[in-house]
């Protein structure tokens, strides 16, 4: 199994990219003589229900036919192809061929494929999209309907994409600024940390000089035929695999994929060469590296080889016992960091796999600024005891319950799993070697196998994989040095790996305290709405219970309480009353810490926490009906004896100021302190304040402010999914339903509920502290709110015009800008504003051409009507995604949660495809003259620190 090495997992997404080498190429072993898949040479029994096959010309592929969500389906080509495939002077080709699939091939004209899909209803970034890492390049369709003509179309783009790409010069040309842009984009702390961490870690590793993205040497020298050499060596049948799981018939979709890929020639297929080498005896060193917007953090790592280990059964078990392991230790960890005077703000230790090539095990230790002795003192005591004297078996036992809940949940809604996860499934087949299997088998086999987990063998396990961190190589990333230098880090090791440690202590068992809250409330209301059938009904003290039954998705149930309160509470005088709601959570309850909490809940599918919101206080979870009771009793409890404890101060305080420290790192860092006040005209409630306003903030404070809520305000809560409605309403009525009583309505607070958009629409220029080259320009425009369906749907879809023709423009047309956006925000809490904003992330050079092509937009679009190509494909993405609503237990949420409170949502739901539907070109331009006049947009630019406008 590949378990990719925990710092290449953070960089291996879409934001990075790049391809292949032509000189001489190492190859792994884990390479060479591979069965077609890797159940054939596994014990594990592969899932009867997919279909496997594979082309003469060597394609392989994956169809799953599946009706969750009904009426869709998820198409993915996954090319073996990476940053790693690359020579020196390819950095970057795979990535850029992965743009370049979206700029022309034989049968679709350049710049159309975007615009057919959107046409189909797929929306550009969520629905089309790609990605490129260091070993594969992945291509991503969501097909919003099962129309065998839509499945072909995707099937043709992904066999253009395979082997008739074009890629012209000129698309090279113009598609290299957008390129660029990314890189420029990406070009931010984190990212610098990382290279620092890849150079220190593996200095020699062929993957620490390859990242996706490439350099600008390589990408500005790139040429069209030197990306069609590139492309064509690596982009053949045989390093290729498609995936296909959705609501189309098996049989069909494996005609149309023979259909499509069957004549594509064979070709060679080049091994990967080596990511390594990681040298397991690389000798200690430490490394220092610095940043104003870096938290503090130490990392301890040694190297070790790799473990083939393929998926068996005996390798599953000793993979559970590992995880149970590394559960305890990091369990011990986090117990920590819910102490009042905690060591570390956050501690993990785990192995993982480098790549198929090495294992690496590392101790991470977060702190706050200053505090990295005494962190990586008391993370290394838990380590070193866990090695020297093992685990309880009330740890072991803690653990396996959460494994076993797991397993019996999944196999639980094993008939109605979603297309996602049947994708993931088997996406880990083709990338890692892991077997799919039965959900319920593998539940059978956890069951056979948990008599015989010891706190033994669970220690020997881990032992057998971690890699002993002695002499380690030392890592510290953070805002200042440390007192001593990298001299201090090492010696602040060695004492604490020499230092005496204790057996740990037992910690006792209990029960839940919160499960009497008085005489069961009885129902005085219960009506069930025709059209959607969601019942609403209301107890005697005024809790309001809405539900809706599904059979989407087998013994789950998701639930969602609104309290009334939230930002409400928040006023001129007061703005930071509610801020510690996002820590409230944390604070546990009167007879339970938060830690304790996780014990006594452990194995049981409930959440903990309530948060603020616009309107209200919420909590949102997912539970099963077995644990519906003691997810409504933790709800309960939260409302009736929350524990407002220390530990969550000392978290909510160290969580600020790393905030307030990172602020202006990025222009967007730097827009987001900065926009509210702004745009507020500097109201307290919007804007972000100082760091000492929100340090000095406690839960006594916050106590006095929500208390009242907690105790009288109006509770709403939504249940949707598999649920018995009669025992579901009994179980309402022991909780919720038997509190005293509450308010009837929510309350109006209408003086809140004024904000006012600023007068002031002078530029205003904000710093970042980031890379010299980056700017991020936007407009904002005050609209109006939400109140009116027909005008807050019809600015819906001008966000969706303005943003395909400003990417049509920035991007396609100029190349000057990677991701440009546009938003539109019609919200109903607040009375009379709304916002529309443009933004584009571009180099300051370019800042003036940007400005003058966006205002060149804004004058086209309050011209005259946009074309109705351009308003279908803005209108078709907003309508699937209408209809998809209903096709998903979230979906049915959005329409159940607060039902009763705001009873026009149905009407809303109901009338909005009538609305998006009938709306015109000529409604858009009568709105985009009426809010998007570029002399009235205000001007925001963020510009680097010492750069002139």
């Amino acid at each position: 199994m590949s378990r990719k090495f925990l710092f290449v997992l953070i960089l291996s997404t879409t934001a990075l990219a790049a391809c292949a080498p032509q000189q001489a190429r190492l190859v792994s072993a884990a390479q060479t003589a591979k069965p077609t898949w890797a159940f054939e040479a596994s014990d594990v029994p592969v899932e009867e229900d997919y279909k496997f096959g594979k082309l003469d010309n060597g394609l392989r592929y994956v169809i799953r036919s599946n009706a969750m969500p009904q009426g869709q389906a998820l198409v993915r080509m996954v090319v073996n192809v990476g940053s790693l495939d690359e020579a020196d002077d390819e950095r970057g080709y795979a990535h850029y061929v992965e743009h370049m699939a979206f700029n022309g091939s034989t049968n679709v004209p350049e710049g159309e494929m975007i615009k057919l899909l959107e046409r189909q209803g797929l929306a550009f970034g969520a629905d089309t999209n790609a990605s490129t890492g260091f070993e594969r390049t992945e291509y991503k369709l969501d097909l919003p309907r099962n129309d065998p003509a839509l499945l072909d179309t995707a099937l043709m783009l992904m066999r253009e994409t395979a082997s008739e790409l074009t890629i012209s010069e000129a698309a090279v040309a113009r598609e290299r600024g957008v390129i660029l842009s990314e890189k420029r984009d990406r070009n931010t702390f984190a990212l610098r940390n990382f290279e620092d961490q890849m150079q220190f870690l593996h200095p020699q590793a062929r993957y620490a000089s390859r990242l996706p993205i490439g350099t600008e040497e390589t990408l500005n020298a790139a040429t069209a035929e030197r990306l069609r050499a590139f492309w064509r060596r690596e982009y053949v049948p045989a390093q290729t695999t498609l995936l296909v799981v959705g609501d189309f018939p098996v049989e069909a979709v494996e005609a149309a994929i023979k259909a499509r890929f069957a004549d594509w020639r064979p070709a060679p297929a080049e091994p990967q060469p080596l990511a390594g080498p990681f040298d397991p005896k690389a000798g200690p060193r430490e490394d220092i590296f610095l940043d104003q917007a870096l938290s503090e953090r130490v990392t301890v790592s040694r190297d070790g080889p790799w473990l083939d280990e393929p998926d068996t059964l005996a390798q599953r078990r000793e993979n559970l016992l590992r995880q149970i392991g590394y559960g305890i230790v990091n369990r011990r960890l986090l117990r920590r960091t819910r102490e009042a005077n905690a060591p570390f703000r956050g501690a993990g230790v785990g192995t993982s796999d480098s790549f198929r090539e090495g294992r690496a095990t590392n101790m991470i230790v977060e702190t706050v600024d200053g505090g990295w002795k005494r962190g990586l003192q008391a993370a290394t005591e838990e380590y070193r005891r866990a090695l020297e004297y093992g685990f309880t078996q009330a740890e072991v036992a803690e653990q396996i319950a959460n494994a076993r809940t797991s397993a019996r949940n999944a196999a639980a809604s094993e008939s109605t799993r979603s297309h996602g996860t049947l994708l993931g499934a088997v996406l880990a087949l083709v990338t890692d070697d892991i077997v799919p299997d039965k959900p319920s088998r593998s539940l059978e086999r956890l069951e056979a196998f948990i008599p015989e987990i010891t706190p033994d063998k669970v220690l020997a396990a881990l032992k057998r994989e971690l890699v002993p961190l002695e002499q380690p190589l030392i890592r510290f990333q953070g805002r200042r040095e440390p007192i001593g230098g990298t001299e201090a880090l090492r010696e602040a090791w060695d004492a604490a790996f020499k230092a005496k440690v204790s057996k740990p202590e037992s910690k006792a068992g209990g029960a839940f305290a919160y499960t009497d809250f008085g005489p069961a409330g009885q129902v005085v209301s219960d009506v069930t709405e025709p059209r959607y059938g969601i019942r609403q009904l209301r107890f005697a003290n005024g809790v309001m219970l809405n539900l809706k039954r599904t059979d989407l998705t087998k013994d789950r149930v998701l639930v969602r309480l609104s309290l009334d309160g939230g930002s409400m509470l928040a006023t001129r005088d007061k703005p930071l009353a509610v801020q510690m709601m996002a820590v409230f959570g944390q604070g546990g309850l009167g007879k339970h810490s938060r830690d304790e909490l996780d014990s006594l809940l452990a194995g049981r599918t409930v959440g903990v926490g309530l948060g603020g919101a616009a309107e209200t206080f919420a909590a949102g979870a997912t539970t099963t009906p077995a644990d519906l009771e003691l997810q409504l009793q933790v709800l309960a409890a939260q409302l009736t004896d929350p524990g407002y404890r220390p530990e969550g101060e000392v978290l909510y305080r160290q969580s600020i100021n790393n905030l307030f420290a990172a602020l202006g790192a990025t222009p967007d860092s730097a827009l987001s302190g900065a926009l509210g006040g702004i745009l507020s005209d500097n109201d307290p409630r919007f804007s972000l304040g100082k760091v000492e306003d929100y340090r000095k903030l406690t839960f006594a404070q916050l106590k006095d402010s929500v208390s009242d809520r907690l105790a009288k305000g109006a509770i709403e809560l939504a249940l949707v999914g598999d649920f018995d409605e009669a025992r579901a309403i009994a179980l309402v009525a022991k909780t919720l339903g038997a509190l005293p009583p509450r308010e009837a309505t929510f309350q109006p607070y209408a003086e809140q509920r004024e904000r006012s958009f600023t007068n002031d629409r002078s530029r205003r220029v904000l710093r970042h502290k980031g890379a010299k080259d980056q700017a991020l320009l936007t407009l904002h425009w005050p609209t109006r709110d939400g109140e009116d369906l027909k005008q807050a749907i019809a600015l819906d879809l001008l966000e969706r015009v303005v943003q395909v023709e400003l990417t049509d423009t920035l991007r396609e047309a100029l190349g000057k800008a990677y991701s440009p956006g546009v938003s539109a925000n019609s919200p109903r809490v607040w009375r009379g504003y709304g916002t529309f904003a443009l933004r584009a992330s571009v180099d300051v050079k370019e800042v003036a051409t940007t400005r003058a092509a966006m205002r060149s937009l804004l004058e086209e679009l309050r011209k005259a009507p946009v074309s109705a190509d351009v308003v279908q494909r803005a209108r078709a993405p907003l309508l699937e995604n209408l209809d998809a609503v209903l096709k998903t237990n979230a979906g049915w949420m959005s329409l159940a949660d607060r039902v009763q409170s705001k009873p026009d949502g149905l009407d809303r739901f109901a009338n909005s495809r009538a609305i998006i539907t009938a709306l015109t070109a000529a409604d858009l331009l009568a709105l985009a003259r009426r809010y998007l006049d570029p002399d009235q947009g205000l001007e925001i630019l963020v510009l680097p620190e010492g750069v002139e406008p």
